[in-house]
């Protein structure tokens, strides 16, 4: 029998989806209904006498209810469903609300509306129906005198005997007019929920004209989200991009854990290397091993990630390559080369836009005729090898290289016709002949290296060009090879007309493991770099090693070597990290970062510090003003969300385990190790008094725990269990006594924690409660974030600022977008921000909202921006506009 019943499970558990699906659609439907009834009832009552109510059918309402000449009509009652009740009760309770708010101006007569069945919040108004909405932002609503009522157990006159054949008529009828509705979700997912007009009997319409709620479609899912009872319009909220900007202020990372020729010293002293999308030009602060400090500069013309870097001779002019990406349509975008001034950062060459595939692998100016040439490899399956004219940006020569990967490319600083290209397996030997100043009619031959009685390594990562016109090698079997020039032989395999080949001449063993770099000094003397011994050898004439240094394992290995002043030295590593010193006194670090994709990130409440954490399992505290790491330890595990606690005293860790952990900020200790359920964490959330900590989980619950001692104890208090989906984001109310949380599958949903962890079935009460942060994704006050068509994974973060006069969001095409707050318009426009080369994974605003830091996700980069134009502190009155919202396509690319 139990083997029979299991075909049948499928089935059955779609069957009960089903029916759940529709139950939730049908009770969002009551409650609109009941908003709806509410309003009709508040309409009637005020502009008709009691006697045409009575006459009606309709109970008779407290007359002394009435609006004062000249102000508008008040907010409906809420009405409220408690449990599987389905009858409509219009509760109204009376309460001394207070006598004015403190961020907006006050109520003229002093009555407050509070629906029974809502614990008081204390100070804010979130329990008032006639309250307005966050603070400073919504106009308020005028308030009404309203007299003492009695409690309404029934909206409807019947006898109880009548009762339950009105309910079952009430399902029956919404059953019908949810199986009749004419379209499919997703074509009436394309309309305007703001100026749908709908049919006569369209409810939706019905209910935008009421203005109780609007409505959005992810994935042809309704989402209906109830309008704040202070806005009497949705046309007097801000419209257009808001006031405030951002400047990209530092960049922490650097790209060495897979890319080669990424670091350089520029003619001015500053270095520059790149990561995500950004090259980053570094002028280091202090002496030699001593501190970071410095400054940084920004080349932000590319549209995807960088790969490769070449410094023209002039030491001014860079040449930069892109890898090939894809737009937000999907569309596949073109590789290119950018030549541009370091000095000024403008672009004065774009080169091969349209030539390239896959990506731009390696490339070199020539070092001779002025650099008046760039060599390039691409990545496509051939590493097509071509040469460019600079300063017209036309190809002069192209041949298909190898079926293997290319690692590096070099012109001979003696002659530009000799180019040499080395990677998996091979050292080819170019000549270049003909063709100079003539596109395309130059060619390219090949002499292939022969390593004859040396065993041929199976990676040849890098080389350099000797004053005396020999070249070294540095291979994955850790010898450094020298190639003498020798009279080309007829025997010698190989094809083409050079006169001359290389053949190896000496072989050093220099290093365990693989040789990553290697670096002409000025001096003459040669430097490599080791990957798995990390040592820096200084080798002379003969290949005599001079000295060595060690790099701290934690560190990496040795990806890049740049010279710098004096004896100074500049070391990439392929942990991600910027070196500075020298061999006699070591190595410090100037530029840190993370490996792996980042997910987490918390900003301090009172100093200009962040925490990040990630797949690298590192946790991370950075210090935004000094741009350094403060200090970083490692989790043993993924880390994907944080928070500090109010008094900045310890902090909450979400891992991928389920498990969660507490550490003081100072000491780096785990005060706390707890662990709920076996899924991943997506969300840890302190309240805005400390005084309790809730836990999102992937398991579709939301854990709370009791916090004292300023955060280093917790009990556990409840769960919020009624999510049908995983927690993805959530926020606490400014008292600390409520929760509203979303989930994968697009649901909003508010918690009572306060009375006992309970979920608050009628929504339409929360409409105008107070939110301490907003970072849940879906929101009447952020909705007008997302773009049209989206599938629901397009944002990832959203952020409010403290002083609600912005919301920046993080979207999945590698933008940073800031959008007015609040953003309740429809195709509402933005700053649009570019510079992360993957989805930007978070964004948080620091405790002042002077600086904005944005994570990039695969390009482990994080972005620290300067808010600019902010003003004072504290939020802005809001200011009637009625200019019409632009079009997505008119964001405002900064």
């Amino acid at each position: 029998m139990d083997g029979a019943a299991g075909p049948g499970e499928g089935p059955v558990h779609e069957t009960l989806q089903t029916l759940s699906q529709r139950l939730r659609v049908q009770e969002e439907e009551m409650e609109l209904v009941k908003a709806a009834l509410a309003e009709a009832l508040r309409l009637l009552r005020l502009h008709g006498p009691s006697s045409s109510l009575q006459s009606s059918g309709l109970p008779a309402r407290d007359s002394s209810v009435t609006a004062p000449p000249g102000l508008p009509p008040p907010c409906s009652p809420s009405l409220v469903s408690r449990g599987t009740q389905t009858e409509e009760k219009l509760e109204m309770e009376s309460s001394s609300g207070p006598p004015g708010l403190s961020n907006g101006p006050p109520a003229l007569l002093g009555g407050s509306e509070e629906p029974s069945g809502t614990q008081s919040e204390g100070g804010c108004s979130s329990s008032s129906g006639g309250s307005p909405g966050p603070p400073g932002v919504l106009r308020p609503v005028q308030l009404l005198q309203r007299s003492d009522t009695p409690r309404r157990n029934s909206s409807s006159s019947s006898s109880p005997s009548e009762r339950p054949r009105q309910k079952l008529s009430r399902k029956a009828a919404s059953s019908a007019n949810l199986l009749l509705r004419s379209g499919s979700t997703e074509s009436r997912g394309s309309k305007d929920p703001l100026s749908s007009p709908g049919g006569p009997g369209s409810r939706r319409s019905n209910y935008n004209l009421e203005g109780i709620s609007v409505k959005m479609f992810l994935r042809g899912r309704p989402i209906t989200m109830y309008i704040p009872s202070g806005i009497r319009s949705l046309e007097e909220l801000p419209s257009g991009p808001p006031p405030e900007t951002l400047s990209l202020d530092w960049v922490y990372g650097y790209r060495g854990r897979d890319s080669r020729s990424n670091l350089f010293v520029l003619r001015s002293g500053e270095v520059v290397y790149f990561i995500a999308c950004v090259v980053v030009l570094y002028r280091p602060g202090g002496g030699p091993g001593g501190p970071g400090g410095g400054g940084q500069r920004h080349y932000r013309g590319h549209t995807d990630c960088v790969r490769c870097l070449a410094v023209h001779p002039d030491g001014v002019r860079v040449a930069s390559g892109q890898t090939a990406g894809v737009d937000k349509d999907g569309k596949p975008l073109q590789p290119v080369v950018h030549i541009w001034d370091s000095e000024t950062l403008l672009k004065l060459q774009e080169i091969g836009l349209g030539a390239f595939e896959r990506g731009v692998g390696a490339l070199a100016f020539s070092a001779v005729d002025q650099g008046a040439f760039l060599c390039v490899v691409d990545d496509s399956n051939e590493h097509m090898l071509s040469v460019w004219d600079c300063s017209r940006g036309v190809k002069l020569a192209e041949i298909k290289s190898t079926n293997d990967s290319v690692l590096a490319v070099g012109f001979s600083p003696r002659d530009s016709s000799c180019i040499v290209t080395s990677g998996k397996s091979h050292v080819h030997f170019w000549n270049w002949s003909g063709g100079v100043g003539v596109p395309g009619n130059g060619t390219l031959t090949r002499k292939q290296g022969v390593f004859g009685k040396y065993k041929k390594p199976k990676f040849i990562p890098c080389f350099v060009f000797l004053p005396d016109g020999d070249i070294l090698t540095g291979d994955s079997e850790g010898n450094i090879l020298t190639w003498g020039r020798s009279v080309s032989d007829s025997k010698t395999p190989g094809r083409g007309g050079t006169k001359e080949t290389y053949t190896i001449v000496a072989q050093a063993h220099a290093h365990e493991g693989s040789i990553f770099a290697l670096c002409l000094r000025r001096d003459g003397t040669v430097l490599s770099g080791g990957g798995r011994d990390r040592r820096l050898v200084q080798w002379g004439p003969g290949l005599v090693a001079l000295q060595e240094a060690e790099i701290p394992e934690h560190f990496g290995a040795v990806r890049a070597i740049a010279e710098g002043l004096g004896s100074e030295l500049l070391v990439g590593t392929t942990k991600n990290a910027l070196l500075r010193g020298d061999l006699a006194q070591g190595f410090s670090p100037v530029i840190q970062g993370h490996t792996d994709e980042l997910w987490g990130l918390c900003t301090h409440p009172s100093q200009n510090r962040f925490l990040t954490c990630g797949h690298d399992r590192q946790l991370c505290l950075w210090d935004g003003e000094g741009h350094a790491l403060a200090w970083s330890m490692d989790l043993k595990e993924t880390g994907l969300c944080a928070d500090f606690h109010p008094s900045g005293a310890v902090v909450v860790v979400g891992l991928n385990t389920g498990r969660w952990l507490v550490l003081d900020t100072e000491t780096r200790e785990i005060v706390s190790d707890v662990t709920d359920g076996n899924e991943q964490l997506s969300v840890v959330r302190y309240s805005p008094d400390g005084l309790y900590l809730a836990i999102g989980s992937h398991d579709n619950m939301i854990y709370i725990y009791s916090v004292s001692s300023c955060g280093t104890k917790s009990s556990r208090y409840g769960r919020c269990m009624g999510h049908s989906s995983f927690i993805t984001h959530l926020d606490w109310s400014k008292d600390g006594n409520f929760i509203m949380s979303n989930s994968g599958d697009y649901e909003i949903l508010y918690w009572d924690v306060a009375g006992g962890c309970k979920l608050l079935r009628n929504r339409y009460e929360s409409r105008d409660r107070e939110w301490a942060t907003y970072t849940c994704v879906l929101g009447f006050h952020v909705y007008g974030v997302w773009p049209d068509g989206s599938d629901g994974t397009d944002i990832n973060s959203l952020c409010r600022s403290h002083n609600e006069r912005v919301v920046a969001v993080a979207d999945d095409f590698c933008k940073v977008h800031l959008f007015q707050y609040p953003c309740a318009r429809a195709k509402a426009p933005s700053r649009m921000y570019s510079g992360h080369g993957s989805h930007v994974t978070s964004v948080r605003f620091t405790h002042d909202d002077s600086y904005l830091v944005s994570l990039g996700g695969k390009d482990a980069s994080i972005f620290q921006w300067r808010v600019l134009g902010a003003g004072g502190s504290g939020p802005s009155p809001v200011t009637p506009s009625r200019t019409p919202s632009l079009s997505p396509a008119s964001s405002l690319d900064v």
